[in-house]
């Protein structure tokens, strides 16, 4: 079968069969490849002797010619050499005087059908089924190639710039997005530490501040400052208070007797 992307204007290549030979062959023993047009492939008739095998000068009267002779070692399947055989690679095939089959470039797209055929001393021995045809490129005439590209619509010429500018808009505002987060990182890495400590200080080891005593008189403080509440007399002032200095009573604790019947002290 022709490989893909192998198939030129004069030329095409062959995944070399293997294995396929090998209980037929024998070591003086040939493997030739014939080519033929795809509507002659079914005309065509095996030599009967290496002499009789039609060259390439007469493709284009035979309709057909056989070439590629190898040996048939080369086909079996211990065989190392490369698996591909290309068609009409030979460019000096054509020269004159040149009586021995040899494998020049094909005239024409075709298509073509080749085979392998197996040739012993006393003639064909084996051969394989005919290929599906093979359709050789078309080369394009110089005359048919415009030099200059056709012009371009408005309407594609506005889209074209639409989509250049929306574009140049989308890649500007992922660069500025990009840009800010950067530098917010770099910022919180230049103040995160100091910002940190300012803010987490705490003075636990200095305790609070006494109130200062109030000046005589119970009066404000200067001009400008804030007022101070008199504070209430402590409980060993208020005791010393009823008790006189020499540890008497100054007055009789006074009970009142509500409408419920309890005793409250004053």
């Amino acid at each position: 079968m022709a490989l893909l992307g192998k198939v030129t204007a004069t030329t095409f290549a062959l995944a070399r069969p293997c294995c396929v030979f090998d209980g037929h062959a024998e070591a003086s023993d040939t493997v030739w490849l014939a080519v033929a047009f795809a509507n002659a492939s079914g005309t065509f008739r095996n030599p009967p002797s290496r002499a009789d095998v039609p060259p390439y000068k007469q493709l284009p009267t035979a309709r057909s010619y056989m070439t590629l002779e190898t040996a048939a070692a080369a086909y079996s399947c211990r065989a190392a050499s490369a698996p591909v055989l290309r068609v009409g690679s030979d460019t000096a095939c054509g020269e004159q005087g040149r009586e021995d089959p040899c494998n020049g470039p094909l005239p024409s797209p075709g298509p073509y059908r080749v085979k392998f055929l197996l040739m012993g001393c006393r003639g064909p021995k084996a051969e394989t089924r005919w290929s599906e045809p093979i359709l050789l490129r078309t080369a394009v005439s110089p005359s048919t190639i415009e030099p200059v590209p056709a012009r371009r619509g408005s309407a594609v010429v506005v889209i074209a710039s639409i989509l250049a500018s929306l574009g140049a808009v989308l890649a500007t505002a992922v660069l500025g997005a990009l840009g800010a987060k950067v530098w917010s990182s770099l910022c919180h890495q230049g103040l995160g530490t100091d910002s940190f400590i300012r803010r987490s200080y705490r003075t636990h080891h200095i305790p609070p501040g006494l109130p200062l005593p109030l000046p005589p008189g119970g009066g404000c403080s200067p001009p400008g400052l804030c007022c101070s509440a008199p504070q209430p007399p402590a409980p060993c002032q208020r005791i010393m208070e009823q008790f006189g200095l020499d540890g008497t009573i100054k007055g009789p604790p006074r009970f009142n007797t509500p409408v419920t019947g309890r005793a409250t002290f004053q």
